[in-house]
């Protein structure tokens, strides 16, 4: 990429399409401002504008790190090794993402999250076949371009540019938000291993947390022994079964089917365990008061218990 790294003074100039705006250009533009400071954002087609700018995002048929360009329109930039093409949020985050990452885990995590699901979405890629007939899920490419303005908008072009800027808004805040969560779990990785080796519970098929932190990928990766988790939360004691799989909604075990949507003296009554407080319908998660309590609800759980 081009040194040109700009002052307090001179924000970098980076050009990009006009007309509709799309997740795809508007992460791109939320990840360069992240990594190189403020912008000034170009929007055009006109060749001579755009060479004007010090970068071009997803326009200009070029793609070439070394002038500038991050288009994906002319094809041959390149897919990942799960078949996703790169679009140009993918192939700026490839350039810069590290960086703002901080280590390789997290870039990973970050570009399986939320580059690649827009990536894909930006190039035509199906991502899941839907169940549910007229039915899909809501995805942030939907959201921003739900902040394109009604075709019939008075002052269009006013409305438009206002809309596109707040949209660079909301992408760079989801951007920080989600590099965030990924590097605490980075942290929490090691502590989530030094319990499983404390093993606080004495049971290897219960993890005990001393408090509240993300442990489903090192459990899922590395624990498979792990059937329920047991951690503090603000006043009491939380009771979690581990997923069966990274997506979908299995348990590798349920809590006990009697107790599903019980709370109170009822769940009290049907586990036994005094400070009992709420069982989910769905058996995923169970609380008590305390500590000893959510130790025996994690218990009883267990199949032979």
């Amino acid at each position: 990429m081009p040194d040109a790294a700009p002052t307090p003074d001179e924000p970098l100039r980076v050009g990009t399409h006009s007309g509709s705006f799309h997740a795809d250009e508007v992460f791109a533009l939320a990840t360069l401002r992240l990594a190189r400071g403020p912008l000034e954002v170009v929007r055009s087609r006109d060749p001579e504008l755009l060479a004007t700018c010090a970068l071009r995002v997803d326009v200009g048929r070029r793609h070439d790190p070394a002038t500038g360009d991050f288009d994906h329109h002319q094809g041959g930039v390149g897919e990942r090794d799960n078949g996703v093409r790169f679009a140009s949020f993918g192939l700026v985050w490839r350039e810069v993402g590290r960086e703002l990452a901080g280590s390789e885990a997290v870039w990973e995590a970050v570009d399986a999250l939320l580059v690649t699901p827009i990536d894909a979405g930006d190039n035509g890629q199906e991502l899941y076949d839907p169940r549910i007939e007229g039915v899909q899920p809501y995805g942030i490419s939907g959201a921003i371009a739900a902040m394109n303005p009604p075709w019939d908008t008075e002052d269009g072009a006013r409305v438009e540019r206002a809309a596109f800027d707040d949209a660079i808004d909301v992408a760079e805040r989801i951007l920080r938000d989600e590099l965030a969560r990924a590097q605490a779990r980075e942290r929490a990785g090691d502590l989530v291993r030094a319990a499983l080796a404390r093993n606080a519970a004495g049971d290897p098929r219960i993890l005990e947390l001393d408090r509240g932190m993300p442990w489903r990928d090192v459990v899922l990766a590395e624990a498979p022994d792990v059937l329920f988790v047991v951690y503090p939360r603000t006043n009491d004691w939380g009771v979690q079964a581990v997923p069966a799989a990274a997506h979908g909604f299995a348990n590798r075990r349920d809590l006990p089917e009697p107790w599903g949507g019980l709370e109170g003296e009822e769940l009290q009554r049907a586990s036994g365990v005094a400070d009992a407080v709420f069982c989910h319908i769905a058996r995923f998660l169970a609380v008590a008061r305390s500590r000893d309590g959510a130790l025996a609800l994690a218990r009883l759980g267990l199949p032979d218990a």
